[in-house]
């Protein structure tokens, strides 16, 4: 079975072109469904963050074409669209691929923790709607293992790199005292904890947030001694907040030019420090031509997040060679497999063969044959019937010039060994 990963991701592809290609939940079961009906895939996840869409694959070797020309039109797309910011990686290299994305070493935060969470979602979400089989359930259980290994043996997530926080990095620039700014955060999902967190840190006390379901809202916000709204009360509090930081799955945008054109008349000037981490995005771009307001997407980030990775590079290189085995032990294991399933066949074979001698060997008795003829028949048929087919192979292969097969055979057979009992042997006597 052929493995393959196609994706984009925030090296390929701009913020405008991921968040066209980005899954949503409320799709993702229809998604699944024509994947694997029209790719020729047998197995299929689908990864899908706001860095990155993801298909991982396991089927036909040829299903490449198949699978572009469905993620072009599934997403309303032309398939050149797509062509120049796809990247396609086949068998080995696709499992080095997801290793590497597990490990936070193909983030634009090198090392940052939440993908190997993603990762687990996308697994978790691939089981429950059967698309995930044998294959890569082992692939995705493997790629875990390496992860957690990446994390426990070297230092490549201890300092705190992370999108979340080069958001509120990036608020210093804006305010110089964080403590005195309140805080509306969009969304309750664990990128939005990480900016709860991290904003406390820095001196932020009030906070607002703002999800689809109250209850999630209030859950987070008074782990911080804010308070939890819906998004329809967006537009009340907007006024009263000085920073904005978003990461939702909307399909839709969130917040518009209109609504923060309206809260900015009542500001008298002070500014808006806006970052909207999603894809798709929450808020309009256009809110960021208005005058005061100081709006950043994931793609802005990355000038802050390249001067904290320096401390990491070292942990880095660490985590490739954990990655570089995992993969050869991945692969190793898969070939183990295969050999199972051909000993398998090969003894199969032979038992069935065994069979049809002691068959005859039976009538042979049952006729009253003399026994020690019929054994002796009967080893002879079978050392026959198991030695032509691979007799015939081997001076076949010899002939056009695969001598290696030979040597195969000696060492199979440990013959080289056998040759060495019979030169000593007279010595022994």
């Amino acid at each position: 079975m052929a493995l393959l990963t196609l994706g984009i991701n925030h090296r390929t592809a701009p913020v405008e072109l991921r968040e066209r290609v980005a899954f949503t939940p409320e799709r993702m079961a229809e998604a699944f469904a024509e994947l694997r009906a029209t790719s020729g895939a047998s197995e299929a996840a689908i990864l899908s963050t706001c860095n990155r869409t993801e298909l991982y694959l396991a089927g036909d070797d040829d299903c490449a074409p198949m699978v572009l020309r469905w993620l072009a039109g599934f997403h309303g797309l032309e398939t050149a669209e797509l062509e120049e910011a796809l990247y396609m990686h086949r068998d080995g290299d696709a499992v080095r691929h997801m290793m590497r994305v597990a490990a936070g070493l193909d983030s634009m935060v090198l090392g940052e923790p939440q993908i190997l969470g993603q990762l687990k979602d996308a697994y978790a979400l691939a089981r429950e709607h059967g698309a995930s089989g044998s294959f890569l359930s082992r692939l995705f259980e493997h790629t875990f293992s390496v992860a957690k290994r990446v994390r426990t043996q070297t230092a490549i997530g201890e300092n705190p790199v992370s999108v979340a926080y080069a958001a509120v990095s990036m608020a210093h620039h804006i305010f110089a005292d964080m403590s005195r700014n309140k805080a509306l955060l969009i969304g309750a999902g664990k990128t939005i904890e990480l900016v709860a967190r991290h904003l406390a840190d820095a001196g932020v006390r009030d906070f607002l947030v703002a999800n689809r379901t109250l209850e999630r809202a209030q859950a987070l916000a008074e782990s911080r001694g804010g308070k939890g709204i819906v998004l329809s009360e967006i537009p009340e509090h907007l006024p009263d907040v000085d920073i904005i930081i978003s990461s939702t799955a909307s399909p839709l945008p969130i917040l518009g030019k209109g609504a923060v054109e309206r809260a900015l008349k009542r500001r008298k000037h002070r500014p808006y420090f806006m970052v909207d981490i999603a894809v798709p995005r929450d808020i309009e771009p256009e809110v960021g031509s208005l005058a005061d307001v100081y709006l950043y997407t994931v793609d802005d980030l990355r000038q802050v997040i390249e001067e904290n990775i320096r401390s990491r590079e070292g942990a880095a290189r660490e985590a490739e060679n954990l990655v570089a085995a995992g993969v050869q032990d991945f692969l190793n294991q898969l070939r183990a497999l295969d050999a199972v399933s051909t000993l398998k066949q090969f003894r199969q074979r032979a038992e069935l063969l065994r069979d049809n001698e002691i068959d005859k060997a039976l009538r042979a008795l049952r006729n009253g044959g003399d026994p020690e003829t019929v054994l002796r028949s009967l080893a002879r048929g079978l050392t026959n019937k198991l030695l032509h087919e691979p007799s015939v192979q081997v001076r076949k292969a010899t002939t056009e010039g695969r001598t290696e097969v030979t040597e195969w055979l000696r060492e199979l057979h440990q013959l080289d060994a056998l040759d060495a009992d019979a030169t000593t042997t007279p010595e022994k006597l």
